[in-house]
């Protein structure tokens, strides 16, 4: 533990951060998991959920949580599965 007050706060604000950084991540993996199933399952909400997991995959990139990369990656190959 750190002895200085500035990284004590650091500590505490990092800590916080890390929290809702994978808070942001589990509801992107969560919302891909859903579209995925449903598309599977040949669901007519798929259309609708496909929406909400491209939503949350530009939040998470847009926050830095993923690489830009992966997330045109992502939404790529989710795209493709609704074509399919």
């Amino acid at each position: 533990m750190p002895n200085i007050e500035s990284a004590i706060k650091r500590v505490r604000t990092s800590e916080k951060s890390a929290l809702e950084n994978n808070v942001q991540k589990s509801a992107m993996r969560t919302a891909i998991k859903k579209f995925v199933q449903a598309n599977e399952a040949g669901d007519e909400s798929a259309v609708a959920l496909h929406k909400q997991a491209i939503r949350a995959i530009d939040m998470a990139a847009s926050k830095g949580l993923i690489h830009k990369n992966k997330a045109n990656r992502d939404k790529s190959r989710l795209t493709a599965k609704l074509a399919k």
